[in-house]
């Protein structure tokens, strides 16, 4: 996954860089440098955010914005990554 594609993926969840780490294990610093190439996240992460991109691609096909951020401030990381990973 290229930093512009992560950037872009990020953008089209709504998610700022704190709450795209908290979903994946990152410090938003680390997912910062992600965007900036300067890092690369793990083989987990990438597997992560492909799943997060499908998920996202199925809520743009679909009725609207996707409810991550909802997610995450209501029933935190653990209930974020379950519908994402759901998602078809």
């Amino acid at each position: 996954m290229t930093k512009d594609e992560l950037r872009d993926l990020r953008r089209q969840l709504n998610l700022s860089q704190a709450e795209l780490g908290q979903l994946v294990g990152a410090h938003p610093m680390t997912v910062s440098k992600w965007e900036r190439g300067v890092l690369q996240p793990s083989p987990y992460q990438v597997a992560l955010l492909n799943r997060f991109r499908v998920a996202a691609d199925g809520c743009a096909e679909g009725a609207g914005s996707t409810p991550v951020k909802h997610l995450l401030a209501s029933a935190g990381a653990p209930a974020a990554i379950a519908w994402l990973l759901q998602a078809r």
